[in-house]
């Protein structure tokens, strides 16, 4: 419970959750490698899909640029014990064109290894990590015809990477309440741009019945 707190506290500060995938690598070092995309670049994936609004998200190739990664920590859920860290050498990160790619060594503690099985037997296959935003670009477009409007999000600066995360569930819950809380101040935004339109145009509608 106290550990929930403390996660939503960071949440309220700022810091956003998205899922990643992941897979096992087999190593002949006897290394316990897993790895995968925290992100890939400038590929949309939808954040919320209603009735009327649509939110799609994407990664700018250079929003990485200037992102803090100096204490990158691996964790279960965002919370816990640490299973890898950037500045031991146990977790890499790296930008490349596909997008920013980790790569954690889990066999440096017995809670570590623990961890590889279960993900090698599949009980854990998703991930997750945290992060906050710097700068981005929203672009808004109106289907008239199926009457949905559609908010473009491209994050442009990711400021600063906290940790990625094994997560139990696949749709982790603090992607999800990351992906509403955003989302939700969209969606007010598009409703607020559709009742001025729709003020504007009945305005409109007036003056040509005088």
């Amino acid at each position: 419970m106290e550990q929930n707190k403390k996660n939503m506290e960071k949440m309220e500060a700022g810091r956003e959750y998205r899922a990643m995938q992941m897979e096992i690598r087999e190593s002949d070092e006897g290394k316990l490698l897993v790895e995968g995309y925290a992100t890939t670049f400038n590929e949309p994936y939808t954040l919320y899909d209603g009735r009327y609004y649509k939110i799609i998200e994407q990664i700018d190739s250079h929003a990485f640029d200037e992102c803090d990664m100096s204490d990158v920590i691996m964790q279960y859920d965002h919370e816990g014990r640490v299973f890898a860290r950037n500045k031991n050498g146990t977790l890499e990160l790296s930008v490349d064109d596909k997008g920013l790619k980790i790569r954690a060594n889990l066999g440096g503690t017995e809670i570590g290894k623990q961890l590889y099985e279960e993900i090698k037997g599949g009980y854990t296959d998703k991930m997750s990590f945290g992060f906050t935003v710097g700068e981005d670009k929203k672009e808004y477009v109106m289907d008239y015809e199926n009457d949905v409007e559609t908010c473009t999000r491209t994050i442009t600066k990711v400021k600063k990477l906290f940790d990625v995360s094994a997560v139990s569930l696949p749709a982790n819950d603090m992607t999800s309440i990351s992906a509403r809380r955003f989302s939700d101040g969209v969606i007010e935004k598009i409703k607020a741009e559709r009742l001025e339109r729709a003020n504007r145009i009945k305005k409109i509608k007036i003056m040509m019945e005088v």
